[in-house]
């Protein structure tokens, strides 16, 4: 008789967070690569004075970060990431492509 396996979790719900320490996008699925989930952090914002990622993990500099929301239009594919699209704290919406998006986002930050 072949024994059961015993239950270790349940998923309940997948995010994915295309801008890390931006809000991210609940998915029904998502491809799963040994990096983790296909698109997750594949973006970040960069302090151009020290060159560093930013990180609500320094929420007195970064804190912000948690006031934009950053999705994929399209699913990523584990070699290619699309561009996402960014909700900004006022509802503008902005994509990573756009060639006034480091503007847009340091005005945000200073």
């Amino acid at each position: 008789m072949k024994q059961a396996r015993p239950v270790t979790g349940t998923v309940v719900s997948i995010w994915r967070y295309p801008v890390k320490s931006m809000l991210g996008e609940e998915l029904n699925s998502s491809y799963i690569t040994e990096r983790g989930l296909v698109g997750d952090r594949a973006y970040a914002v960069i302090d151009q004075e020290t060159g560093k990622v930013a990180s609500a993990k320094n929420p007195r500099k970064w804190g912000k970060l948690f006031d934009f929301r950053s999705i994929y239009v399209d699913q990523p594919q584990a070699d290619h990431f699309l561009p996402v699209r960014i909700t900004f704290p006022d509802g503008m919406l902005a994509f990573s492509d756009q060639d006034d998006i480091h503007y847009n986002l340091s005005k945000v930050f200073g």
